[in-house]
């Protein structure tokens, strides 16, 4: 009988990828072995699917009111009078309160009672988890979300602890510039766009920023620096989620991992310390 793969979703027999720690210089130290998942195979028709389904988890229900369009008095002169069905004002002849007049109830209206939440198994969710995490190897895959990276950067980014004591923008962008990443950075910062007037510029969502590096720490409020840059985010890796790998459900995101969120992502996925 076949033996069940982990919870990873993984075959047992891949081969762990093996990284360089690179210190605060940007000179590389002595490699490391990623968790398995990181050889896991990229499946992005389930990193989608665990995207669109996370999103679903947040949206609100919404629905019109009970009594929209039926705030009229109306009455209807019956059948044989040679004029339509349509329910008409009291005491005239102008149509209200049916789908087919001005200011009448909505024909299918939004209900607050609709289902918006979208079902994903237990075992696909840590296999899309674990395929996003793979994809952060990919050079390609990075290049193709429009991630400007220097040639011959070998993926993903492993660097020394120190990296999560970085306090201030300024450490944090003297970093990225010796890592050559802060071309990214700017790329974000000038993707920044005012959205045109409508419903997301009136709930407050006035600014639309591209995503850029994706900083993952051992535990919050670590390499607070990064927080103020365009399009960086600072996860720490015990509520890493697939959507932070691949937003929009697009995998391949351009990711940092201190050594120490290397370590902490190889205990939550159940696998013993290399």
């Amino acid at each position: 009988m076949t033996p069940e793969p982990p919870s990873g979703g993984h075959d047992p027999a891949t081969t762990h990828h093996r990284v360089p720690v690179l210190a605060l210089s940007g000179k590389a130290g002595d490699p490391i072995v990623l968790p398995l998942a990181f050889s896991a195979p990229v499946r992005p028709d389930l990193i989608a699917r665990a995207v669109v389904a996370a999103q679903s988890h947040r949206r609100q229900p919404y629905g019109t009111s009970p009594t929209a369009g039926l705030r009229h008095s109306v009455e209807w002169s019956g059948k044989g009078k040679g004029v339509a069905r349509t329910p008409r004002l009291m005491d005239s002849m102008r149509g209200a309160q049916a789908p087919n007049t001005v200011g009448g109830r909505p024909a299918h209206p939004p209900r607050v009672d609709r289902i918006w939440e979208k079902k994903i198994n237990r075992k696909e969710a840590r296999l899309a988890f674990a395929s996003a995490l793979a994809a952060t190897r990919d050079a390609k895959l990075a290049a193709a979300r429009g991630h400007e990276l220097p040639h011959g950067l070998h993926l993903p980014l492993v660097l020394a602890d120190p990296v999560e004591e970085i306090l201030t923008a300024g450490d944090a962008r003297a970093l990225l510039d010796r890592l050559k990443l802060w071309p990214d950075v700017e790329r974000a910062r000038r993707g920044t766009h005012l959205t045109s007037s409508g419903r997301a510029r009136r709930r407050g969502r006035v600014r639309r920023t591209p995503r850029s590096l994706l900083v993952v720490t051992s535990a919050p409020h670590k390499a607070r620096g990064f927080r103020n840059l365009a399009g960086v985010e600072v996860v720490p890796a015990a509520h890493l989620a697939t959507e932070d790998l691949a937003p929009g459900g697009t995998a391949g995101r351009l990711t940092l991992f201190s050594h120490r969120a290397v370590e902490t992502l190889r205990t939550r996925l159940g696998e013993a310390t290399a």
